[in-house]
């Protein structure tokens, strides 16, 4: 890519991927649907998803963020609630379920090219995105924007402290950064606290585990509708 020329305030910006680029979530609650229709007989939908989101919980730290975890934590719950004695067949459908999920078409999130393109023509852009890495790598490699990124970062953890070691790396420091992302606790609160703007997208589908109170007070955030309105701000903050 050709150097941009650089604005005085942001000189970088960073955008999250899954359901801020293109969709994911969808299909982890299409086969958590599954998950407890095949738990049917074992514990009400209700009381499965908590003791699911509990494992997830525990697991995060072993597994890590993505599909694997997702899957091994669906297991480790259908042996929880079935006292052991859950079929091999479950076992074996849940397996599929997460191939299934793996093998997934990328679908992009409307204005997600037109974005990274508009914002590329002035700064720089980077992927700052979590989990798994091959599952990563292919959803980059079959979104069709991975020639627009001047750096891609996949990382155990979004925290400040990540955050202000990937803008030091590739850009100027956080505090000439820009991070854009779906997720309050991942892409918006960390990047604050590290100095840096912070632009939520909501997505229609969130997991429990992603959410925090938006910093309303800081003077760094800012959220738009979509990401239609991204350019527009960059522009604005210069």
């Amino acid at each position: 890519m050709t150097n941009p020329v650089y604005t005085k305030t942001l000189t970088t910006v960073a955008f999250d991927a899954d359901d801020t680029l293109w969709h994911n979530e969808r299909f982890f609650h299409d086969t958590q649907a599954q998950f407890a229709e095949l738990l049917a007989d074992y514990a009400d939908p209700a009381q499965l998803a908590e003791r699911l989101l509990a494992a997830e919980k525990r697991n995060i730290g072993q597994y890590g963020y993505g599909i694997k975890g997702f899957v091994l934590s669906m297991i480790e719950t259908a042996i929880e609630v079935t006292d052991q004695r859950v079929p091999a067949s479950v076992i074996a459908r849940l397996m599929d379920a997460g191939r299934e999920m793996l093998a997934h078409p990328i679908e992009l999130l409307p204005f997600a090219r037109e974005a990274v393109e508009s914002v590329a023509e002035t700064h720089r852009v980077l992927l700052i995105t979590k989990g798994d890495l091959l599952d990563q790598e292919r959803k980059l490699a079959q979104s069709g924007l991975g020639d627009l990124f001047d750096g891609v970062e996949i990382v155990s953890e979004k925290t400040a402290q990540s955050y202000a070691a990937i803008f030091a790396r590739h850009g100027e420091g956080a505090e000439r950064g820009l991070m854009v992302g779906n997720s309050m606790r991942s892409d918006v609160v960390p990047m604050i606290a590290a100095g840096g703007w912070g632009v939520y997208v909501p997505h229609g589908l969130a997991w429990e585990i992603e959410h925090a109170e938006p910093p309303v007070d800081a003077p760094r955030y800012r959220s738009l509708d979509d990401l239609e309105g991204l350019a527009w701000l960059v522009a604005q903050i210069g």
